[in-house]
């Protein structure tokens, strides 16, 4: 057995601690996360989902965890060494929300971990804060719903900012729905390809649970597996790892047999290859992303999926190609967003803008869907897509494109919101080019 090879619990948490303060350092929690877990691979599956619960669980709650210790500590968190305000973090997180952990241990670990970072001096300050939030839970006075803002902030973990935003554009019941089923665990969804029976009895015969989600026709939830790679069905093409809500977007783009379809912001391809599979080998699509790494991604993916009506390339989405002026049926347009409906999968996107209107994106967005007008056919189709959920980003800038180009005509627009659909939160909008 290797060194690292152990079960014992205070190493997972050491893993974590240090994920943490990576995170600290600017990290996206998201890739820390993904690999700490690809390089620890060996140890049991238990352990790895204990570092995802209190990893991920610890970033999505962060701002509550925070506002339960300071009623405690003398010493406030943004005062607190890193290492030590992570490892109260981490204590109360355990108290809080992991029932599977006794309180007692999630002292004695943090304590240890203290030690363990060269705090030994600190340890009785960590010991008294933690043992006193098990004593004392009536201590916390937590906001009243009257104040709206300081609410949502403090319940669900988000920015005051952030709070404001959603509950200006959708009141204080859609914002509440949503932020607590953003800090809700969220399910792994795929499309079935092929033929789908054969798909699922090869999934089971793994031992994986394969239920229907119930948004759209061709989504599935999947439980039960160990690693997502190492299915048969995976390595086979059998799925696509795909939310409910880019299945829907895909399904709604207008996109028939034999289409030519271009994907301007394709990575990793979920809805690329869709299209691909509706156009069948008398169509084609052309996947394009910004770098050279994000059409490596297109490029794995299109091989394990066996797509082969495909053709990958690197372009910057915001710089118009003359060169396809006009020559498509369908043009998908998935444009960089601020990912607020997407929190749910990515914890650190909550805290990742100073502010939730951000004209710098919006602007980049206008820029990349005049782009995309210009490359569709009379009679062809524009989906105008994000996975976010502030109008400014979405509503908006159809109403500014269909004012600027009169060309167009809007088909259907739906904005999905977790809490109201069972999905990410996501905006589609269909647009037809008027011919001569």
């Amino acid at each position: 057995m290797r060194k690292n090879e152990t079960s014992q619990s205070e190493n997972i948490r050491a893993l974590v601690l240090e994920s943490l303060l990576m995170t600290d350092k600017g990290g996206k929690s998201s890739d820390i996360g993904n690999s700490v877990l690809f390089k620890y691979a060996y140890l049991p599956k238990v352990q790895r989902a204990f570092y995802t619960r209190l990893f991920e669980g610890v970033l999505e709650r962060q701002i509550t965890l925070d506002y339960i210790l300071d009623t405690y500590s003398a010493t406030k968190t943004a005062k607190m060494k890193p290492a030590i305000r992570q490892i109260l973090r981490m204590g109360v997180y355990q108290i809080k929300y992991m029932d599977s952990v006794p309180a007692s241990a999630a002292v004695n670990e943090a304590v240890k971990l203290a030690v363990r970072k060269g705090f030994s001096s600190l340890k009785g300050f960590v010991n008294g804060v933690l043992r006193n939030v098990i004593r004392q839970p009536e201590k916390v006075k937590w906001p009243e719903e009257g104040d709206a803002v300081r609410f949502l902030s403090v319940m669900y973990s988000v920015p005051e900012v952030l709070a404001e935003g959603i509950l200006n554009e959708y009141g204080f019941d859609a914002a509440k729905a949503f932020f607590a089923a953003m800090n809700e665990p969220r399910p792994v969804t795929v499309r079935l390809r092929g033929d789908t029976n054969a798909v699922k009895k090869s999934l089971e015969a793994e031992g994986v649970s394969v239920t229907k989600a119930p948004c759209a026709e061709n989504a599935w939830y999947l439980s039960g597996f160990d690693s997502l790679t190492e299915l048969a069905a995976f390595r086979n093409g059998g799925f696509a790892v795909m939310d409910a809500a880019s299945i829907l977007c895909a399904e709604s783009a207008g996109i028939k047999p034999g289409d030519c379809v271009l994907d301007l912001c394709a990575a990793p391809g979920g809805k690329a290859f869709y299209a691909a599979d509706i156009a069948g080998e008398s169509g084609r699509v052309d996947a394009r992303d910004i770098s050279e790494k994000k059409a490596a991604l297109l490029r794995e993916n299109a091989e394990r999926l066996g797509i082969k009506n495909s053709d990958i390339s690197v372009h910057d989405a915001a710089v118009f190609d003359e060169s396809l002026a006009g020559k498509y049926d369908v043009v998908l347009c998935d444009v960089p967003c601020s990912g607020y409906g997407v929190m749910g999968r990515k914890p650190d996107i909550r805290y990742r803008t100073e502010s939730f209107r951000q004209p710098g994106l919006v602007q980049l967005q206008r820029r990349i869907l005049i782009n995309a007008a210009r490359y569709v056919k009379e009679g062809g189709f524009l989906s105008y897509s994000t996975c976010t959920v502030g109008r400014y980003e979405n509503d908006d800038n159809i109403d500014w494109f269909l004012k600027e180009y009169p060309d167009f005509v809007l088909e259907s627009m739906r904005q999905l919101l977790p809490g109201r659909d069972e999905t990410d939160g996501f905006f589609m909008a269909r647009l037809a080019k008027r011919g001569k």
